[in-house]
């Protein structure tokens, strides 16, 4: 047997391993779930470069007049010294860029395409912001419910999606505009066409936000917070509102920012198919209808239009990737 070997008074007094070289007199914090969340964001650049162009773009819409004021611009402005009388089309080269004119002016009229840029960004972006706010309210309250009665009140909701599903909705969509062109509701002219097609595309869009919702709360509702919530003796109510909602502000900022995209290209496809926003008001989509008629002879006129178009619809994209990733907390970045 061997004898126990005796320590020093010296090693005996040595700090453990575990102490790192550094940290003395330091306060260690935790992270809360948002800060790891941002963190994450942060790291992926892509995501970085969407989100700043996503700001960029929403400062531009919301300061169009004044940038159009600030610039001397006039979206309805007819130029007619700038067309040529024999072809309609813009005098030089590329659609008739200019200094004055740094995106060209438009066939026929001659007005100028930045000008109509800017005063299109804030009709897409309303359109698109309106809708998926009606879509997200509505998808939200009928997932919720949905998913934490389940039952009969799931069935019922359930089958209510799918009816709204099968809709064609852009045949749907098509008629409802056409046949409120004249006015409606005490509305008439653009307040009319831009109530016309948050309701179209925001109402029958909801049920994609439902089922996630609706999925999200079938697997919440099984948690041990939920659970504790009615030991306590809370209600359903309260547990819909201060326990569920919460947790699901993640999944619905996510897909409410993937949806924004398919707004924009939704008002923009009524637009170009004619029962959308109407004439002389400008809309990127009516851009594009117009260009059809002469994409041979100046591409210029449909490449502005349609390039607003997609690094709109790419930056919301790519927002909407990164802010999945960040807040997945499954992810590995």
């Amino acid at each position: 047997m061997t004898a126990p070997i005796e320590t020093t008074g010296a090693a005996a007094r040595t700090q453990p391993e575990a102490v790192l070289k550094g940290v003395e007199g330091k306060r260690i914090e935790g992270r809360s779930l948002g800060r790891i969340a941002l963190l994450r964001f942060r790291r992926d650049k892509v995501a970085v470069a969407g989100a700043i162009v996503v700001i960029l773009l929403i400062a531009v819409a919301a300061l169009s007049r004044p940038l159009q004021a600030l610039l001397g611009l006039d979206p309805d402005s007819p130029n007619q010294s700038l067309i040529d009388p024999n072809t309609t089309l813009p005098k030089g080269d590329l659609g008739g860029m200019s200094g004055d004119h740094p995106l060209g002016v438009d066939p026929k009229f001659g007005r100028d395409l930045l000008a109509r840029v800017l005063e299109g960004s804030w009709v897409s972006l309303i359109v698109a912001f309106g809708a998926t706010v009606l879509s997200v309210a509505i998808g939200t309250v009928m997932g919720v419910i949905a998913g934490f009665y389940r039952g009969r009140v799931d069935a019922v909701i359930s089958r209510l999606m799918d009816v709204f599903l099968a809709f064609p909705l852009l045949l749907f969509a098509i008629a409802i505009s056409a046949s409120l062109q004249g006015g409606a509701f005490g509305l008439t002219g653009l307040p009319l066409h831009l109530s016309v097609l948050i309701f179209v595309i925001g109402f029958f869009n909801w049920p994609y936000m439902g089922r996630i919702v609706r999925a999200q709360t079938l697997s919440l509702r099984e948690r041990e917070f939920v659970d504790a919530a009615r030991g306590m003796g809370a209600r359903g109510p309260f547990i819909l509102f201060r326990e569920l909602l919460p947790n699901l502000v993640g999944p619905i900022v996510v897909y409410s920012t993937l949806l924004i995209p398919s707004n924009i290209l939704f008002e923009a496809a009524l637009s170009f198919l004619g029962v959308g926003i109407q004439p002389p008001q400008a809309s990127w989509g009516g851009m594009l209808n117009q260009a059809v008629k002469y994409y041979e002879v100046d591409p210029q006129y449909m490449l502005v239009p349609g390039l607003a178009i997609f690094v709109t619809v790419l930056a919301f994209n790519l927002l909407g990737d990164g802010l999945r990733d960040a807040l997945d907390p499954r992810g590995g970045r």
